[in-house]
């Protein structure tokens, strides 16, 4: 039993959208050349939008529940060794200021903000808004999974029913997959209906925790873009464990993780995607 409460989750989306529209939605479409930059690469940039929302999420988030520990996705980049931290605070929070950057750079409306509540290393809470929808989806472990607006409408979500290989749908990334495991997932792609990327977590997990598709793939496990989503589809129904069958745990960066319907479900695209 936690002492995190679908309250709680309801404050943290409200500093998500405070964030989104004081310092997200009025850089959209108007970075200048200055304002964006790589960090480990051309595909890996970062805004004065991600580091404005993550400092006021990372100050908000503190001052709502005293004693916090926050891992932000910037902050994490700068310096690494703060991930360790999520392994013993009582209470952690990680947060992705603006997940899908290089959509946001790119003028894109396809991004969200993102952050998850930890409680002793379990994943308690996930909240994705997005600052464009201006809608929130949120979990809390034990209570489901929903989306609410602003002016206080909730719609519950449900995965998607299970389906044959054949007929499934759903969103895949292989770019940080190690060498053959790459050419071996890619080869195997046509065995299912079809696959995607948004380059954006925070709505690949919506749109599988909400039924609109049957599947996810992904080949790195940092836990800000992956914690929020995760019990989302968790609580949504859905079954999800890393290539190797162990749980998903936000202290474990690699391994990939595939979420699916059922375990049943699980197990095919496993078996097509990594057998080769």
């Amino acid at each position: 039993m936690t002492l995190f409460s679908r309250r709680d989750a309801q404050a943290v989306a409200s500093i998500l959208r405070d964030a989104s529209i004081a310092e997200i939605r009025p850089r959209f479409r108007r970075l200048a050349a200055g304002d964006v930059r790589a960090k480990s690469g051309p595909l890996d940039l970062v805004t004065e939008a991600d580091e404005a929302a993550e400092r006021r999420i990372t100050a908000a988030l503190r001052a709502a529940f005293p004693g916090c520990v926050v891992v932000g996705e910037e902050a994490a980049t700068a310096d690494p060794s703060i991930l360790a931290a999520l392994a013993d605070a009582e209470l952690a929070f990680v947060v992705d200021p603006v997940d899908g950057t290089s959509n946001f750079a790119a003028g894109m409306p396809l991004f969200g903000c993102m952050a998850a509540a930890i409680w002793r290393g379990e994943v308690v809470a996930g909240i994705i808004h997005d600052p464009m929808g201006d809608d929130t989806a949120i979990a809390v472990r034990g209570e489901g999974a929903w989306t609410e607006t602003p002016d206080g409408h909730h719609a519950d979500l449900r995965v998607a029913a299970p389906v044959p290989l054949a007929e499934m749908a759903g969103a895949v990334s292989w770019r940080f997959l190690p060498e053959p495991l790459r050419q071996t997932v890619n080869r195997a792609l046509p065995k299912v209906a079809a696959s995607f990327q948004y380059r954006c977590a925070a709505h690949e997990y919506r749109l599988a925790a909400g039924g609109h598709c049957h599947f996810l793939f992904y080949g790195r496990l940092y836990p800000w873009d992956h914690a929020p989503g995760w019990l989302l589809h968790q609580e949504a129904g859905g079954y999800s464990a890393r290539f190797d069958g162990t749980p998903y745990s936000p202290a474990i960066t690699s391994g990939g993780l595939i979420c699916a319907p059922d375990r049943a479900s699980w197990q095919a695209l496993h078996e097509a995607l990594l057998a080769g």
